[in-house]
This record gives C-alpha cells, structure tokens and sequence, in this order.
C-alpha cells in the first residue's frame, strides 16, 4: 500500500519505537515521569530545528523544563515565556536557567539585515534593539558572517540580563532561593556549546558579570 505523505504515520511509527526502546531500557522510566517533575535547569532557547535542547546537552525527558521563541528573546511583556519563568522558578524550584542561542541564527540574520519578514518583524525588533545598541562591536566585524556571530552572543547577553531583571527572579533572590542564570552559545556546525563567561547568582553580580561578557565579546574581533 502506497504510503499517504499527509499523515503522520512516519511519527507515530518512531514513537513507538521510541517508547519501546525506553521501556525495555528502564521499565519503570514512564511510570517515574507520572510520578514526579523535578527538572534542576529551564532552558530557554530558539525554536529552530536544529538545536534540540535536550537532546544537545544528553538529558531525558523530565530533566529539563523548555521555553522556545525565535531567537531566544525574553521580552518583560511576554506572558507566555514569564509564565514558565515564573513555573519553573516557583514550582519547579529550577536551580539553573540556561538562556542558549546559536550561531547562524535565521532571526538574528533578519535583524541584521533589516529584512522584511511579516509579522515577525516585530518580534526580531528586539534584537535590532540589541544590534543597536552594540553597533561599535558588530561593525568592528570584518565580514557579515563575523557580525552575525557577535549578534548572536550579544543577544544572549542580553537577553541574560533580561531573565535576571524580571520579578520572577528578582523576588526569588530576595526570598534567598538559589537561581543561577547562564549565557550559552551553540555551534550548529559542529555540535558544541560555547560559555559567554556569564553566570548570575545574585542581583548585585549582574554589572560585573555583563561587563564580563560584553568585553570578551568585543575582544573576539581582535
């Protein structure tokens, strides 16, 4: 029988090869999964579909709570990302979140360029916000590549600092509980993530932890 291309037949197909291989591995894995939600990190990245969250840093289901949008942004008016923040920080009790972006980033690129996109235009203006405001180190780049790159970590950076200035996690420093947030940066082109040397435990660590990041950021052009 000729295979119809609409359905979803190859998905459901790997599932459950999927959940099978699982099962035979660990039987008591899914029941553990019902049971309890405890994730130590909350992830938020890019939706593009080359940077699978879990699946790059080798964790399982469960060990890690996921907020995607285009080019990681975290705007203070997003209800959608706070209120993860807000579950994984509160809730969840989360020890680390990782903001990740990536190199060759479609968004990043279109917020360079200033390319017309549609409705997303709106979304990425927040990273020309970004573009902006680090333009002597993006057109210290010698080629459009290189500045796309330094787009992409400055906008994690920044983006850092965003999660760090949000009442998520201000109030949950002021209450003592432990949140650490980190700036990543993955290589599509060959699988690894980069440090941005950006680690933030405490409101009065932010200053010299951005500082940190933006002059070694600068310091790549050299």
């Amino acid at each position: 029988m000729e295979h119809n291309t609409d359905d979803l037949s190859p998905l459901l197909q790997k599932n459950r090869a999927w959940a099978a291989k699982m099962t035979a591995e660990d039987p008591e894995f899914f029941q553990r999964l019902i049971n309890q939600q405890s994730p130590a990190y909350l992830w938020i990245g890019c939706s593009d579909s080359r940077v699978p969250s879990t699946q790059l840093v080798g964790l399982q289901p469960g060990d890690m709570f996921v907020h995607r949008n285009i080019a990681n942004v975290v705007v203070h008016s997003d209800l959608n990302c706070l209120s993860v923040l807000h579950y994984g920080v509160t809730a969840l009790k989360v020890r680390h979140i990782i903001v990740c972006g990536h190199y060759s980033c479609g968004g990043v690129q279109a917020a360079l360029a200033d390319t017309r996109g549609g409705m997303v235009d709106n979304w990425l203006r927040h990273v020309q916000d970004v573009r902006n405001k680090h333009a002597a180190i993006i057109n210290a780049c010698p080629n459009t590549t290189m500045q796309v790159h330094r787009l992409c970590e400055l906008n994690v950076v920044e983006q850092v600092v965003n999660v760090c200035q949000t009442t998520v996690v201000q109030h949950a420093w002021e209450r003592g509980q432990r949140v650490t947030v980190h700036g990543l940066i993955y290589d599509i082109t060959d699988g690894l993530l980069q440090d941005l040397s950006l680690q933030v435990s405490a409101p009065q660590d932010l200053n010299d932890q951005y500082e940190r990041a933006i002059a070694q950021i600068a310091a790549s052009n050299r």
